[in-house]
């Protein structure tokens, strides 16, 4: 064999080619393989011989071209065989190559027919042969007639089937990747392309996990002749089938303790990094990938999955597409946020759409995915986390000021926007080392760069990643300090923040600590005022969170080191001692701030109380400190009046006064700070030792102590006999703002005040219920009420209205307190006493209204002023007690028992129970919206009668609101004289706030529903504000249990039947459905419909929406999924054919009605309007349908078109007629009435201006209608302009009345003029009775 070969190599070197010819037609076919084989085998001139063979045959001879043929069906199989090496196979393949164009076209098909056989068995396992195929196919393609069957083909045509052929067969899944490459050098029309590319994307499923990335680089390879789209679709839908596989699989394996998994995350997170670079570097290269792939992201973000958001976020990475990823993925985030809180507040569309795919949740998967090496989408995730973060966060109120909202819960879209940008930062500050300094330090620039708007979100942020890496945050220490630089500069909001933030690091970092306090130290002589309060907020910070030893248990110190991996052991004896002395020398700093101005002051009074709580060892220096500025203002004589120094508490600037000691604050600082000393002492004093050093100390503190109860008894003794006249406050003396007195003695009034509540709560708690310390306390009250309904009479007089009244100085302790023992307190002992302050009924009215004060504070601010304002654990305990006391008197004291509260122009004291209770709800929702069950139940403890289980939330939320009915009921049961209304709408606005705890799905939200509906149906009162209320509260259940819209229609019923018809002489059909719609109220709950009648249309222009981009996205799609939901298509369409009819019904009602002209009028057109561009997109839905799927109408469409076209627009016509009529005529013609006619007309004429943009856009609406209207018959072969009357209103517009009227005249005229002219019969006579 081995002679045959050199015999063949050395002839084909030689010139004769014949002798060649002659040789190689002595050898068999089969010694002929064995040649070739055995020279493969050894690879040695196996090339050279191959050359010799060809030269040998020539093509143009059948006996040349069949040898060819064998030795290229011969070497096919050799190379598949995977005997030969790597570099021989590519040598014969190459040589194959050169020469297949020489083949003629029956060889070249069998060639073709034997790969594809070779391919359908599975035998092209290592693809080397492959590399030929294209060739063949170019070759074959080139061929004019090829036989095929019992006829003939052209080379194109025969191409093409064997393609087909190929596709359609099985393929091995070892030879995919091989093939895909192969098929990358096939010229292929885009019909065979997208096959191919189909039957790609469909093998996915059967590799293994490892195939897919090289398979993924092949596939972007091929798009570059199309399918670009089809390609990234389906890499994508692949990624999140496997990913939604494994998280099953999770959570089956954890419910089953399955150790084997079909996908294990770890690999199928890095294949899916891998998978997503090979996407970027192609999209680097290719533009018109990157613009399809946004572009079909544009049009399905709702199939957005954590595969899709990890390749937008590595896409951004290329500079040309980063503005346009980051607007997309901001425009899918708040969409989706948005059309989720849709969802929530409707049910008709939770019962038609499955619940909502969160994008929000996908982002935040991608974060916990990139942990697995996908250090691609990392840098891009940060940038997401900050654009949201500066998008949405919160925006500066009017004024540059900052409205503080509640940082607890995010309730509207944009809110949970920025939310999501801190959770992504915050996570990814966990996940990723490479990143943390980054998300730091652009966190800390944007506290210290954005002064002018609020960063509430950054610094919760910054207080997040400080609870939850302490010892990181250290390494970047240097960072934080360049912050503390910049602190006397900042807001005081800013700074608040930033320093609770860093508590925890301030305990383990000396270095750090020490930067801080010398920037404080600085900021306390700055020339800002701001930067004073700063230092003056940080330094309180420290006092209260550096614990001296020795401090006593009760205050439980509360240093919030929320994390594990901080361990300071700050009780250590050096410690605690460096903590003293540090603490002593940040309090002699303080002392400095009692010469500045009033706002510093004030900060340092709020603060010294939790101070001492935390740190009761520091209560000597402070008490001293709070001793001497009480000194400076006290006047020791016993027998002068006042006891009290007001000259030195005001300070002047040219002619302006300005306060300059807040005396009030000093004075409750010192007895909170006092009382509570006295309290601990007294608990702590059967377990206290006997040591000298404990007994020196107690000598000193009763020193101060009874110096300081000496003070305030002196104080209160003589203050209780001050008249007005001794502050120089009397009725006579002027309180106008406007001038330099008025503003010293109204600054004067507010201090004296402030000084009376002080000292009323500290006789109430010195009282210990002692008749004749209550007796001295009503004096004091006495003093202070007269002094306030001076201030009260004469601001209301001046030209400019004075503030509000003055913040009360009670703390919300003593108040609840209070309220418990006027109210609640049965006590035997107590009674006598109490009965002193419950007989004065200014005292019962000032404790409720200084209570509604400070709820109302904090539903504001979530905090209120003086001790335990700021503990929101303490807060809330007072919340409880107050709401279960005002609940109690409220149901317990009915409101008639009460005398004084209707002939004096004030509300009752129940009604002032019941404002208080609708505020605790409503701040408990705001502010502690986990809290409201036990809030509840805390009420649920102090009742006597009928209570619910403890542990059933809503049965007890369900308990509270029967209580409620009840009462609103009783309102409702004792007739209009008695009615009250401000309390009723009190009692609706609670059952609303209420209703809201209670699951739409539960029964008690059925009961809920009906009960309101049966009050709204049988309830005639005539009060505009109350029937509002109500039915707002009707629409907010509604609207969660089913579609309004037939209520909505019944609604506009009655309206039609109690304002009567626009046309005088038609008599409306009495029926009342509401007995709550009534003459008087009609107008107001006309508006309140047309605003649910816009929700309902917002809903519906949503669904169709929705449908439309369905259908975009189906249409692009490929061809099978647009017949995939046909049912659910179908549900949605009638939903909305059917929303659109009951709407065109009641809207029809309300057209027809003599509404009154003004505001009413305009919005029931702007509505219409609104209405036929909706019923105009859903026509052009229809156009988009019938061009796509050629189906039929449905024929509630047809309906709806006819109810609109011969109900609806007439009507709108002759409604734009009435609306102008009536605005033009004004009003009565009476005599009387001319002069306020004339006032109006101006009035009017500007009405008319805005009216007049209603009525054009109304019409316009209606055309654009029914210009659509005319294509959609056009293209469905249905004649739906049959319905359609044309329009007549139009600038110009001939009444026939009119016209009637005038050609009679003309008649008339020309009669008389024929008389003259010559005698006529009497026929035109009787056509003018005709025409009367």
């Amino acid at each position: 064999m081995r002679a045959d070969m050199e015999k063949i190599v050395t002839l084909s070197d030689g010139d004769s080619t014949a002798e060649l010819q002659k040789y190689l037609s002595s050898l068999t076919n089969d010694q002929l393989s064995t040649v070739i084989t055995n020279g493969a085998l050894k690879g040695k001139q196996v090339g050279t011989m191959i050359k010799g063979i060809f030269k040998g045959s020539p093509p143009n001879s059948t006996e040349g071209s069949n040898r060819r043929l064998l030795v290229y069906q011969h070497c096919i199989v050799l190379c598949e065989s995977g005997d030969l090496q790597t570099e021989v196979a590519a040598d014969i393949i190459g040589l194959l190559m050169l020469e297949t164009h020489t083949l003629p076209g029956p060889s070249l098909a069998q060639l073709a027919s034997l790969f594809v056989e070779a391919i359908k068995v599975g035998k092209m396992g290592s693809g080397k042969s492959l590399e030929l195929f294209p060739t063949v196919l170019t070759a074959l393609s080139a061929c004019e007639a090829l036989s095929y069957g019992k006829g003939e083909l052209n080379g194109e045509a025969y191409k093409k089937q064997l393609i087909n052929s190929l596709c359609s067969s099985r393929w091995d899944p070892q030879c995919v990747i091989h093939l895909t490459t192969m098929f990358r050098d096939v010229p292929l029309s885009s019909e065979e392309l997208q096959f191919l590319v189909d039957k790609v994307l469909r093998m996915f499923s059967k590799l293994d996990l490892q195939e897919i990335p090289p398979l993924v680089y092949q596939l972007l390879l091929l798009c570059a002749k199309g399918c670009k789209k089809q390609v990234l679709d389906g890499i994508v839908s692949y990624f999140k089938e496997q990913d939604v596989r494994q998280e099953e699989e999770q959570k089956h394996g954890e419910s089953l303790d399955l150790e084997v998994q079909s996908i294990p995350q770890d690999q199928l997170r890095h294949v899916e990094g891998t998978a997503i670079l090979h996407i970027v570097f192609a999209i680097r290269l290719d533009h018109e990938l990157g613009r399809e792939f946004l572009k079909s992201f544009k049009l399905s973000y709702g199939d957005m999955c954590p595969f899709s958001a990890a390749l937008l976020l590595s896409v951004a990475r290329i500079q040309r597409y980063e503005e346009q990823v980051f607007e997309l993925l901001k425009g899918a985030i708040i969409k989706s946020f948005k059309d989720e809180q849709l969802q929530q507040g409707s049910k008709f569309l939770q019962d038609l759409l499955p619940a909502h795919c969160s994008v929000a949740q996908m982002i935040l998967d991608t974060v916990k995915n990139s942990v697995f090496g996908w250090d691609h989408v990392t840098q891009g995730l940060v940038q997401l986390g900050f654009f949201l973060m500066d998008t949405f966060g919160p925006k500066p109120g009017p004024f540059g000021k900052t409205t503080e909202g509640s940082s607890t819960v995010a309730r509207t879209p944009t809110q949970q926007a920025c939310k999501l940008g801190g959770q992504v930062l915050l996570q990814g500050f966990k996940t990723h080392e490479p990143i943390r300094g980054e998300i730091l330090e652009q966190v800390l620039n944007r506290l210290v760069t954005k002064t002018a708007s609020p960063v509430s979100h950054y610094l919760d942020l910054f207080s997040d990643i400080v609870v939850s890496a302490p010892i990181i945050l250290l390494e970047s220490s240097s960072k934080v300090t360049e912050t503390f630089d910049h602190l006397s500069y900042l807001p005081l909001a800013t700074v608040q923040g930033l320093l609770k933030a860093v508590q925890p690091l301030l305990k383990v970092s000396m270095s750090l600590k020490d930067s801080l306090i010398i920037v404080l130290r600085k900021a306390m002589f700055s020339s800002q005022l701001e930067g004073r309060k700063s230092a003056v907020t940080g330094f309180l910070l420290l006092l209260k969170n550096f614990k001296v030893l020795g401090s006593l248990a009760s205050s439980q110190c509360s240093q919030a080191i929320s994390s594990s991996q901080v361990q300071v052991d700050v009780h250590s004896r050096y410690n605690s001692a460096a903590n003293e002395a540090f603490c002593l020398e940040i309090l002699s700093s303080l002392r400095r701030c009692l010469g500045q101005q009033a706002d510093v002051r004030l900060m340092l009074y709020e603060g010294f109380y939790d101070v001492l709580r935390r740190n009761s060892q520091l209560a000597s220096s402070i008490m001293q400190t709070l001793l001497s500025q009480l000194r400076r203002y006290y006047e020791p004589e016993p027998d002068l009046l006042p006891p009290v120094k007001l000259e030195p508490c005001i300070t002047a600037v040219g002619d302006q006064v300005f306060l300059q000691e807040p005396l009030g604050h000093l004075i409750s600082c010192t007895v909170h700070c006092l009382l509570w000393l006295q309290n601990m002492r007294r608990s702590a004093n059967p377990n206290a030792g006997d040591s000298d050093d404990e007994d020196e100390e107690e000598e000193e503190e009763e020193g101060y102590q009874s110096e300081l109860q000496a003070i305030l008894e002196s104080m209160t003794r003589r203050m209780k006999k001050s008249e007005l006249e001794d502050f120089e406050l009397d009725k006579s003396a002027e309180f106008s703002m406007g001038s330099s007195v008025g503003v010293k003695n109204n600054i004067y009034a507010v201090l004296v005040m402030g000084v009376y509540e002080v000292l009323i709560e500290y006789t109430f708690i010195k009282a210990n219920y002692s008749k004749n310390h209550f007796e001295e306390l009503m004096e004091l009250f006495n003093r202070y009420h007269k002094l306030s309904e001076i201030l009260k009479e004469k601001s209301g007089k001046g030209r400019v209205p004075s503030n509000k009244t003055p913040r009360s100085l009670l703390s919300l302790g003593f108040i609840s307190t209070l309220l418990t023992v006027l109210f609640r307190d049965s006590t035997q002992s107590r009674e006598e006493a109490l009965s002193v302050l419950r007989s004065s009924g200014e005292f019962v009215r000032y404790a409720l209204s200084v209570a509604l004060q400070k709820i109302q504070q904090l539903e504001e601010t979530g905090h209120t002023d003086g001790p335990d304002g700021q503990n929101t654990e303490r807060t809330f305990r007072f919340l409880c007690d107050m709401t279960s006391v005002l609940m109690w008197r409220y149901t317990n004291i009915p409101s008639a028992v009460e005398d004084g509260g209707k002939k004096e122009k004030r509300c009752s004291l129940s009604q002032m129970c019941l404002e208080g209770l609708l505020r605790i709800f409503t701040a408990c929702q705001q502010r502690y919206p986990d809290k409201m069950a036990q809030l509840l139940s805390t009420m649920d403890i102090l009742e006597d009668d009928g209570e619910p289980d403890d542990g059933n939330v809503t049965e007890m939320n369900f308990f509270y609101i029967r209580q409620f009915q009840r009462a609103l009921f009783t309102q409702l049961s004792g007739g209009e004289d008695e009615f009250n209304s401000k309390e009723a709408q009190l009692l609706v606005s609670i059952l609303s706030v209420l209703s809201r705890q209670l699951k739409p799905s539960s029964q008690q939200f059925v009961q809920m529903i009906t009960w309101t509906v049966k009050i709204c149906k049988e309830t005639s009162f005539e009060d505009a504000a109350f029937s509002k209320g109500l039915l707002s509260l009707l629409f907010s259940l509604h609207v969660l249990f089913k579609s309004p819209a037939s209520l909505l229609l019944e609604l506009c019923q009655d309206i039609h039947c109690q304002l009567g018809d626009i046309d005088q002489d038609v008599e409306v059909e009495r029926q009342s459905h509401f007995a709550i719609v009534n003459m008087k109220n009609a107008t107001t709950e006309a508006l309140l419909v047309l605003s649910q009648v816009d929700k309902v249309l917002d809903e519906v222009d949503w669904l169709i929406a929705r449908k439309k981009s369905q259908t975009a996205s189906d249409k692009s799609g490929s061809v099978g999924e647009a017949t995939q939901t046909p049912g659910q298509q179908d549900s949605i369409e009638k939903a909305v054919t059917l929303q659109l009819g009951t709407l065109l019904t009641a809207l029809n009602e309300l057209v027809q009605t003599s509404l009154l002209p003004g505001t009413c009028t305009i919005t029931l057109l702007r509505e219409l309007g609104r209405t036929y561009a909706i019923l105009t997109t859903l026509v052009k839905y229809y156009i988009q349908v019938c061009a796509s799927q050629h189906g039929a109408l449905p024929a509630r469409l047809e309906k709806l078109v006819k109810l609109s076209g011969s109900h609806l627009t007439p009507q709108c016509y002759s409604f734009i007629t009435y609306a102008q009529s009536g605005e033009l005529g004004g009003g009565g013609a009476d005599d009387k009435k001319k002069k306020k006619k004339n006032e109006t007309s101006t009035a009017a004429s500007a009405k008319l201006l805005r009216e007049t943009t209603a009525i054009p856009n109304l019409i316009f609406s209606i055309e654009q209608y029914e210009k659509y209207l005319i294509t959609l018959s056009k293209k469905s072969k249905v004649n739906l302009m049959q319905y359609m009357k044309l329009s007549t209103s139009r600038d110009f517009r001939i009444n026939a009345a009119t016209l009637d009227a005038a050609l009679q005249e003309q008649g008339d005229s020309q009669e008389a003029t024929q008389s003259q002219v010559a005698e006529e019969t009497p026929e035109p006579k009787q056509k003018k009775k005709r025409k009367q």
